[in-house]
């Protein structure tokens, strides 16, 4: 209770620039929470899609895997179903290739969206702070040139705690928020290889194994 109690003093003297910082870190949390659901939830369906297909693919049935792709969301399989759709008109290996670069361009806005977010809150979290500390130290220094000698010093080292306050608030903030993006950035790009491994797996197999027309 006594903690409970210390941090709402905290909030309550930090002045009106805690609110906005309160919520940058509550927008913050929200898209942190959604973005590690998606690259989680992402990881796991690609996996087992890739699972899925290798079957098919290993066996050249590629009408089979384009069926499977052709009604799939997944990452993994945006990028298979262009790949597979060039395999009968295509001449050349890169011309596959390109196929499914473009595909991947297609994917990966999807995984690395908001995530950037976070950076820009936490910078965001920080200059308020600045912002707040610097206005609240205007103030203290504008009231202190009003008082009397003998409170001046009193005053001064009062409102200059206070005026903190919004400094630490927004490092608080700032400090989790570029911690996740970091592993969320981190999280991202393991699926971006993991993608184009696939898809080099893919393109080594279209090359070596020979093309079923059943599915």
């Amino acid at each position: 209770m006594e903690t409970y109690t210390t941090i709402v003093r905290f909030f309550q003297e930090g002045g009106f620039f805690m609110y906005p910082i309160a919520l940058v870190m509550a927008v913050g949390v929200a898209v942190a929470i959604e973005r590690y659901v998606y690259l989680s939830r992402a990881t796991s369906t690609n996996r087992k899609m890739w699972d899925q297909l290798m079957p098919a693919l290993q066996s050249g049935k590629y009408p089979q895997a384009m069926s499977i792709t052709a009604k799939s969301d997944v990452a993994i399989c945006k990028i298979l179903n262009y790949g597979l759709m060039r395999v009968k008109s295509a001449r050349r290996r890169e011309d596959i290739e390109m196929a499914m670069e473009e595909g991947l361009m297609e994917v990966v806005p999807r995984l690395e969206r908001r995530t950037h977010y976070l950076s820009s809150f936490a910078n965001v979290a920080t200059l308020l702070g600045l912002l707040g500390t610097i206005i609240g130290l205007i103030q203290a220094f504008t009231a202190v040139a009003h008082a009397g000698a003998a409170e001046k010093a009193e005053i001064l080292a009062s409102s200059i705690s206070v005026a903190m306050n919004t400094t630490a608030f927004g490092l608080i903030v700032a400090i989790p928020l570029l911690l996740v993006y970091s592993v969320l950035q981190s999280k991202t790009t393991q699926i971006v290889d993991s993608l184009e491994m696939a898809a080099v797996k893919f393109l080594n197999m279209v090359t070596e194994k020979p093309r079923t027309e059943g599915a």
